[in-house]
């Protein structure tokens, strides 16, 4: 469905490794509807990368400008890595890494990077500096960029905006300090920004560029069934520690928001805007909790294909059960859901 003046909209992305692919579907798949235009844009690791690939896109060539530079990403990724670094199902989905990728992934978990990965080899580096134009993202228009990343020293959110862009805050914002070298930006070591916020939502709402903001989940809200191995309560550990930050906020959001909405009339501008926020919710984390524990961690055309695919059929689903009330009301009561 296209329409003359699209809907601006915020767009949380929150990261998840290769589990990133399922957003680069939905985005595909709400570029390709038409019916809203991104506003400003958070992004956490893969979130983050999905947010500047888009972003980059946009500036090239509107929204199918946006829809190309994503995929151009994702296939870029999938081809940095041999094939035979992980195995993959007839369906694409069911992906784990081969042995030999999982035993170097096992000793990471007891070596620093320094030891584990001595030339700092990081095929991300190379795909970031190639497909993304850095200096004339800074300089331009477009949607408004917030990526976050975590200060190694003290565990706090540090957040780039589209005017302090770099390559280094991109690959910070996707940096597992279990596997990368810490990034240093202006002499300072920063990691994930899984840590600290996964992906930001306040500065989305403080730029002030669209009441309507849309929380793309890759993780779960909610975990089903009992753990019953040690590596299930490791994932589950790892998981929570990756949307701790997250949940925390949402709460203090739907609190605040609450309390906004309570006054007849608001004083200052932040609570009003606060007050008139909709806000809607597409829980990717459903769909993906069933993957296998590395899931995040393959890299294969196949895998990636399928999660895109996955994520085409998530955004289409919810188009056809909210794309009506886009601009009219929230879909999710941030109360009742965080």
């Amino acid at each position: 469905m296209q329409i003359a003046k699209p809907l601006p909209i915020n767009l949380a992305l929150q990261g998840g490794g290769a589990h990133g692919a399922l957003s680069w579907g939905v985005l595909d798949r709400l570029l390709e509807d038409g019916r809203v235009a991104p506003a400003a844009l958070s992004g956490t690791s893969a979130g983050a990368m999905n947010a500047v690939a888009l972003a980059q896109g946009w500036l090239d060539g509107g929204p199918d400008g946006a829809r190309a530079a994503l995929a151009r990403f994702w296939q870029a990724v999938a081809a940095s890595v041999p094939a035979e670094a992980s195995l993959i199902a007839a369906d694409g989905l069911a992906a784990r890494l081969s042995p030999m990728v999982k035993l170097l992934m096992h000793w990471s978990h007891y070596l620093p990077p320094e030891l584990s990965n001595p030339l700092d080899l990081n095929p991300l580096r190379d795909i970031v500096l190639a497909q993304f134009d850095f200096e004339r993202l800074r300089a331009s228009a477009g949607p408004a960029l917030f990526i976050a990343t975590t200060r190694a020293q003290t565990g706090q959110l540090r957040l780039f905006d589209r005017a302090n862009l770099s390559a280094d805050a991109l690959l910070a914002s996707a940096c597992l300090p279990t596997m990368f070298r810490a990034v240093e930006i202006d002499g300072e070591p920063h990691w994930d920004g899984g840590y600290s916020a996964n992906p930001p939502v306040l500065p989305l709402l403080q730029a002030g560029r669209a009441r309507d903001t849309l929380l793309l989940l890759l993780n779960p809200l909610q975990h089903e069934g009992p753990l019953r191995s040690a590596a299930q309560i490791q994932h589950r550990a790892l998981d929570m520690s990756f949307h701790g930050a997250f949940l925390r906020e949402m709460n203090l959001l739907a609190a605040w928001q609450q309390q906004a909405r309570q006054h007849w009339l608001p004083l200052d501008r932040g609570t009003r805007q606060l007050a008139s926020a909709r806000f809607h919710l597409m829980d990717g984390g459903a769909l993906l909790s069933g993957l296998p524990q590395d899931s995040r961690l393959v890299v294969h055309p196949a895998y990636f294909q399928a999660l895109h695919e996955q994520g085409r059929a998530l955004a289409g689903d919810w188009l056809e059960r909210h794309g009506s009330q886009l601009g009219r009301r929230g879909t999710v009561e941030l109360s009742e859901r965080f």
